[in-house]
């Protein structure tokens, strides 16, 4: 016999909003959990009788009546709505515009950018995430279920935070849900550092999540609107309407709180330093040993993004009037010149270009070398490149089950092969290969655990926290 139970946890001032269902069949018991309105995420577990599978299901069931979840019909409630940046994009005062190499149209307003060695890559708020070439060509689309949110990397792995709750890993050619965040969180930022998700939220809340998808802590900031966050191995910056908050990244003791001239609104950061954009036309330069301010960098409107050279020797700044500037690193403006495509909601500089993403959703490419940029400030640019997309694009969408991931019947040369197994509840991954250390954890695609399957992965790499990260593709054994 089957039974199922529906549980949901709705709370009116903004809390929790989410559902937890239990289905017994037989000796397997089956939890789906997430999001009010989504498909949540599901973990099925078998037991040795039917008894067991009943006085399990009975138990996870008794755990979240006493967290205040209650019955309920589903589909009577509807999902909560997700807040998506509203912003305000001006006209340039700026008497110059900056001199352009390439432009790509996302086609919907762009919050995400990463530069690395190889790629530029761009994430807009209808799940599109491109990759492209430096010179401007467009290489990659994945699709995502919903908005992108910011894009960031963690040493080789880059990650698109998700409006549906989800972090997804795109640093191969399928991508996986790594992270999945609390049904009750709002994302509006996030960073990786060694794994550790670090997720900044509309309330000010600061939520930090392990590399098994288990939450470690979190601590509610004294302001709302959290659109900063960033790491490293002494702290987690967290900036909000009332300023930034460094918290110590074991248990979330505060280390320092600095009040900002203004909400923040985008946060840099450097080996020594975080800086701080602010609704009150600022970018802050704040110590990170102490909070100390150390520099100030002055613009015309409210700061949307920031951004540094390598070591801060140059700092930038997007502004709500579609005006970029540059500034030495003790506060001096060297210029400010229009962008030509709206405000500038995200930036990164690389190898004298400065890479920005725009209110009109566009990736632009701007030359930012001296000669470039004098040239500009007496009214000579180069005509802009208008990128257009290859008439065969690669797209890549996430994978939701094991039929989704490539069969082999053996393991490529010099692959490394892990295996799912059945603890306490959980499905873990564990490396089968020799070599490694057999009590490790691999963090893993969900979507694609299943208890006695076997899969070989192009190479894993040791994480500070003690557990193995995949890099590259992963192929299912058959």
């Amino acid at each position: 016999m089957t039974t199922k139970t529906y549980l949901e946890l709705s709370q009116d001032d903004g809390g929790a909003h989410k559902f937890y269902e239990v289905v017994v069949d037989g000796t397997t018991v089956s939890v789906r959990y997430g999001r009010i309105g989504a498909a949540g995420q599901t973990q099925v577990s078998s037991f040795a009788t039917e008894e067991k599978a009943r006085a399990a299901a009975a138990k996870k069931i008794g755990e979240k009546v006493r967290k205040g979840y209650a019955p309920a019909v589903q589909g009577q409630r509807a999902a909560r709505s997700v807040t998506r940046r509203q912003v305000v994009s001006a006209p340039s005062t700026a008497r110059a515009v900056a001199p352009v190499l390439w432009r790509f149209r996302t086609g919907s307003s762009a919050f995400g950018i990463h530069v690395d060695d190889d790629h530029c890559w761009v994430g807009n708020q209808s799940g599109d995430v491109y990759t492209l070439s430096h010179g401007g060509e467009v290489r990659a689309r994945f699709n995502l279920p919903d908005g992108v949110k910011c894009l960031v990397a963690d040493d080789f792995w880059i990650y698109a935070g998700c409006d549906d709750g989800k972090v997804y890993d795109l640093s191969s050619k399928l991508p996986f849900a790594a992270y999945d965040i609390a049904a009750d969180v709002d994302i509006f930022w996030l960073d990786i550092h060694e794994g550790v998700l670090n997720v900044a939220d509309r309330a000010g809340r600061l939520t930090v999540i392990d590399h098994e998808d288990e939450h470690q802590w979190a601590r509610r900031s004294e302001g709302e609107h959290a659109w900063m966050v960033r790491a490293d191995d002494k702290a987690v910056y967290h900036g909000h309407q009332r300023g930034v908050t460094a918290y110590a990244p074991d248990g979330g003791g505060e280390l320092w709180h600095t009040p900002t001239q203004g909400g923040v609104l985008f946060g840099w950061q450097e080996d020594t330093a975080v800086y701080a954009g602010t609704a009150h036309r600022k970018v802050q330069r704040l110590a990170k040993a102490d909070g100390r301010v150390e520099a100030v960098y002055a613009c015309d409107s409210a700061v949307y993004s920031c951004a540094t050279s390598p070591g801060g020797r140059f700092v930038f700044a997007g502004d709500a009037a579609s005006s970029v500037y540059c500034f030495d690193a003790d506060g001096t403006r060297l210029w400010k010149l229009g962008t030509g495509g709206g405000s500038a909601l995200s930036m990164q500089y690389r190898d004298e270009r400065l890479y920005l993403v725009t209110t009109d959703g566009s990736l632009a490419c701007v030359d930012a070398s001296e000669a470039a940029i004098a040239a500009a400030q007496e009214g000579t640019v180069p005509e802009a490149r208008d990128v257009k997309l290859a008439a065969a694009l690669p797209t890549y969408e996430p994978a939701t089950t094991t039929e989704a991931v490539v069969s082999v019947a053996a393991a490529p040369a010099g692959s490394v092969v892990v295996e799912c197994v059945q603890e306490s509840g959980r499905v873990r991954v564990r490396v089968v290969s020799d070599g490694y250390e057999p009590s490790w954890n691999v963090q893993f695609p969900r979507a694609i655990r299943e208890p006695g399957t076997r899969y070989a992965v192009d190479a894993l790499h040791a994480a500070a926290g003690g557990f193995y990260r995949v890099r590259g593709d992963i192929r299912r054994l058959q």
